[in-house]
């Protein structure tokens, strides 16, 4: 069974300018496809970690689960550590536009924000390079 947080500080938090962007975008899926947003880190970054923000059917067992202004949100317990008081939030502009994920426990990011590296022994062999595209064209 998916645990519900009830920690002193929230696992990652979506702003109501974020959950109303993703209802947006789970109302184009198709029906039973995109019932949670799963929030989770995947190794290969430029700096170690990337963010990876996606559609899942419902909470797997072991994840937890958080609702922000009528989304759910889970994240895997890989993933929960490096999450702990993020917030996701969505950014509409001539420049930038996108979801921005602010996490506390980033020592440092590269490219636009997708990418992450954690002050950790375990992590540390070097900094990796970290290029200067976005994968945007400008």
């Amino acid at each position: 069974m998916a645990t519900v947080e009830q920690s002193e500080t929230t696992l990652v938090t979506l702003t109501a300018k974020a959950a109303a962007k993703v209802s947006l975008l789970m109302a184009e899926e198709p029906a039973g496809e995109a019932e949670v947003l799963r929030v989770a880190i995947q190794g290969g970054g430029c700096s170690g970690f990337e963010y990876a923000l996606g559609f899942d059917r419902g909470a797997q067992q072991g994840d937890h689960e958080l609702e922000f202004h009528g989304v759910t949100v889970v994240v895997d317990p890989f993933s929960a550590p490096y999450l702990q008081g993020s917030t996701i939030d969505f950014l509409e502009g001539l420049q930038e536009s996108g979801f921005k994920i602010d996490n506390p426990n980033a020592s440092s990011a590269c490219g636009c924000g997708h990418s992450f590296q954690v002050d950790d022994a375990e992590a540390a062999d070097g900094a990796a390079g970290c290029g200067t595209g976005c994968g945007h064209s400008h």
